[in-house]
């Protein structure tokens, strides 16, 4: 492989990544700001500046691993932004329209790419070339880190929503095992694939990423 085939490869696995946790958390900090915590706001964490999220481990590392290791999908994450729910105007639904707000940017990526994937096309652009391979990757690691998210699991979003939308009783047990959730999301992503040779979670992830895409691409018109 060339310099510039390897260079347009490295653009096309990590720039998407970057891009995606940085806007993801980024969102989190403007939905809390907005609805009055401006905790992450005082921190400079509400900007697109990627220096300002990057987590050595998370954004770095990892990725880089699951790369040279040839992983079928790259995945990591970003410092969290820090929300102090006692601040939001309405703490129980505001912690949920705050963790709603990282996937919901992720979906807003996921669509924009797209769209303007649709308009290289209309325009001549050679479906294998650098720019559309780059927006092909851009949508599916956009809906990948969104639904990633989602897993009912805390700290991820998708465990937040769920510790918010729940009555406060079922609420503050289900935020009971927070202190474990990590452990729990390592084990699924890293532990259970080596244990059982196959990757639940990935395989889940990847098909409904894929279904999510076809449904998109149908509707834009793009075989």
């Amino acid at each position: 492989m060339d310099f510039i085939a390897a260079f347009e490869k490295a653009i096309i696995s990590f720039l998407p990544i970057v891009i995606a946790i940085t806007l993801h958390e980024a969102a989190h900090g403007y939905a809390a700001m907005k609805l009055g915590d401006m905790t992450a706001y005082a921190q400079g964490r509400v900007t697109f500046n990627p220096l300002k999220h990057i987590d050595l481990f998370g954004t770095i590392l990892i990725p880089v691993v699951l790369f040279i290791s040839q992983a079928p999908f790259l995945i990591g994450y970003a410092k969290p932004v820090p929300v102090n729910a006692s601040r939001l105007h309405k703490p129980r639904s505001g912690m949920a329209i705050v963790a709603a707000a990282g996937p919901g940017m992720n979906l807003i990526i996921f669509i924009l790419s797209a769209i303007c994937l649709k308009l290289l096309l209309v325009f001549g652009q050679n479906p294998d070339g650098f720019p559309s391979t780059l927006l092909v990757s851009m949508m599916f690691m956009n809906l990948f880190i969104g639904l990633f998210n989602l897993l009912p699991i805390l700290p991820l979003d998708g465990g937040r929503i769920i510790a918010s939308v729940l009555p406060r009783k079922w609420g503050q047990i289900f935020a009971k095992h927070e202190p474990y959730g990590m452990f729990i999301v390592f084990g699924l992503v890293l532990l259970l694939p080596w244990a059982l040779k196959i990757n639940p979670i990935g395989y889940m992830l990847i098909h409904t990423s894929q279904m999510l895409a076809s449904v998109l691409f149908s509707l834009l018109g793009i075989s």
